[in-house]
């Protein structure tokens, strides 16, 4: 019986191991030093809010684990000797394997901030990062305000659940609308405008110089490149993640800013695989980036990876790019390829329909050339990914999307539907 080991217990790691379950006859252990259970990474946020209480995250009941014979192990791996197909335990002990799936993740990105160490700073990406904010801001008597450095997706969410605890927050973006790296300036430039409504101190093209000590290690303030300093008691760290990779430094698995794998998620040793955050394609599918810290990916690699070593080799085929999430109250898809205006490709073209409620809109992309739907944005909007992913496999054109756009709404019989005003304005463009 072959043991495999899987390291990190989130999406991707309990997808293969879910998998070769379902599969194989294998002996099957996870190793995780993040918590004892899987749980769903991208609803921790509704904890801190009160939404949901801890055991809600949890997918599956405790006992799933030892029912299919999937042993759980709480240690942090210190080292892989992959001469001798072993794991180092930081307690000393060591673990053999015949096949490894590194599944480790990702951590935020730091980038050499004086004061980047101290008390009070951190991100929001594991179960320790939730854990510490509830010491760090707990209510706003303990933490008067928080100073968050960077958007995204991640910088939104923390900042919506400071907010729901009355804690007063700065946003610190160096863009000049919010991820306007990302979406389009008609988009950004909504986005912005709905988190200001809220109260947040939304600051625009300004950047972290230094973050400053009370003389005890923890935060007192942050100063800017501009020079203004903004006391706080809190620094969110949400400038991205990085894979979670160290750990390896000192073997012979081969690593860039991710673990290297090919498409079948075989890294440069035999029998260690690596998926999720943490995997990085020796050759970009596509577009797509060569690491992609998203959840659907992560479960998706798993399961491939479940299949090859089962004996069914199985390329890792992520398909059309798709996302979703929200903005506070705006919630947004995407699926294919929209690029920000700095980022456009040549041939790529937009068009943009906002309503005057200036919280719902779209942004359809296509090809100048010959009119070939390329992707969309919405927001404040529900489509169905199915549909969506039909017309970029068919190679649909705009002219056809947005007169079948009604196909693609998902929104429930008693929602305002906007497909007659998005006609009227496509067909009166210049």
């Amino acid at each position: 019986m072959e043991h495999i080991v899987i390291v990190g217990n989130g999406i991707a790691g309990v997808t293969a191991a879910r998998h070769l379950r379902k599969n194989s006859d294998h002996k099957i252990t996870i190793i995780s030093a993040e918590s004892d259970y899987f749980f769903s990474r991208t609803a921790l946020m509704y904890v801190y809010m009160g939404h949901m209480r801890w055991k809600d995250l949890k997918p599956y009941e405790d006992k799933f684990w030892s029912k299919n014979r999937i042993e759980l192990i709480n240690a942090y791996v210190e080292k892989v000797e992959t001469a001798n197909q072993s794991l180092v335990l930081a307690d000393g002990t060591s673990i053999n394997y015949d096949k490894l799936i590194l599944a480790t993740g990702s951590v935020p990105a730091k980038y050499g901030w004086e004061g980047q160490d101290l008390n009070g700073v951190q991100g929001l990406v594991s179960k320790q990062d939730l854990e510490q904010l509830e010491k760090t801001a707990p209510n706003n008597e303990i933490c008067l305000k928080a100073v968050i450095v960077g958007g995204g997706l991640i910088g939104v969410e923390m900042a919506e659940m400071l907010h729901t605890r009355k804690i007063e927050v700065t946003v610190l973006v160096r863009e000049h609308a919010f991820w306007s790296g990302v979406l389009p300036d008609g988009e950004a430039g909504m986005i912005s405008r709905h988190i200001l409504s809220h109260g947040i101190d939304l600051r625009h093209q300004e950047e972290l110089d230094k973050i400053l000590d009370d003389g005890k290690g923890n935060v007192r303030a942050i100063l800017t490149k501009k020079g203004e300093e903004i006391p706080c008691n809190l620094v969110g760290i949400t400038t991205g993640v990085r894979p979670k990779i160290d750990f390896l430094e000192n073997s012979n698995i081969e690593t860039d800013k991710g673990i290297l794998v090919n498409r079948l998620l075989e890294t440069s040793v035999k029998n260690v695989y690596a998926i999720g955050d943490c995997a990085q394609q020796r050759e970009a599918i596509g577009l797509r980036k060569p690491v992609e810290a998203v959840w659907y990916t992560g479960r998706m690699m798993g399961e491939t990876v479940a299949q090859t070593i089962c004996g069914t080799p199985f390329e890792y085929k992520p398909g059309n790019w798709f996302n979703s999430a929200k903005f506070f109250d705006i919630e947004y898809q995407t699926y294919g390829w929209v690029f920000s205006n700095k980022n456009k490709k040549e041939y790529e073209e937009h068009f943009h329909w906002k309503n005057d409620n200036d919280k719902t809109c779209i942004t359809v992309a296509y090809n100048k050339e010959d009119h070939t739907f390329l992707g969309i944005n919405t927001f404040g909007i529900r489509m169905k990914h199915e549909v969506f992913d039909r017309w970029l496999n068919e190679q649909r054109d705009i002219d056809y999307v947005i007169e079948n756009l009604r196909h693609a709404n998902f929104d429930p019989e008693f929602y305002r539907h906007y497909e007659r005003d998005i006609k009227k304005a496509y067909a009166a463009r210049a």
